[in-house]
């Protein structure tokens, strides 16, 4: 039976150490994987459609050769890879993509080697606030940190 992973990255940062270890998990777990990149951008009302399109377009060409490389990798080692981005609210894009999906048995953060801190009194990041309807843990690669399921 197949498993999915996804591979969380925001705004075109990619740690290597990430997608090392997502392509050696999904081998010893016979599992697909997906990159997401998540764009945080709004667009103030006083844009034009065009001139947003035309920003969108920019930054999907620039992210599509990012995540072609990754992606041509992992083919090249015979694990199955889909590639997505989203741009907008980085928490609203990524619960639109988990519910447009089958569930993912395991999220890695793949922008850094650990999760983004959520304590010290500064304000949680936002992948704290969406950790717990994720149907898998949420894992850090260079430190193994699980984030709880259940929020």
């Amino acid at each position: 039976m197949f498993k999915n992973i996804l591979v969380i990255f925001e705004n075109e940062r990619v740690c290597d150490h990430a997608v090392k270890y997502s392509c050696e998990l999904a081998r010893r777990m016979d599992s697909n994987v997906t990159f997401l990149m998540l764009m945080e951008m709004s667009f103030p009302n006083r844009l034009s459609i065009d001139s947003q399109r035309k920003s969108i377009q920019k930054i999907e060409s620039r992210i599509s050769r990012t995540l072609g490389d990754m992606s041509s990798e992992l083919l090249k080692q015979g694990i199955p890879v889909s590639v997505a981005i989203r741009v907008g609210d980085a928490p609203q894009e990524l619960l639109k993509f988990l519910a447009e999906r089958p569930s993912f048995q395991t999220v890695i953060w793949g922008s850094d080697d650990t999760l983004p801190d959520t304590v010290h009194g500064r304000k949680a990041h936002w992948l704290a606030k969406v950790a717990g309807t994720l149907d898998g843990p949420l894992i850090a690669a260079g430190s193994q940190k699980i984030a709880d399921e259940g929020g």
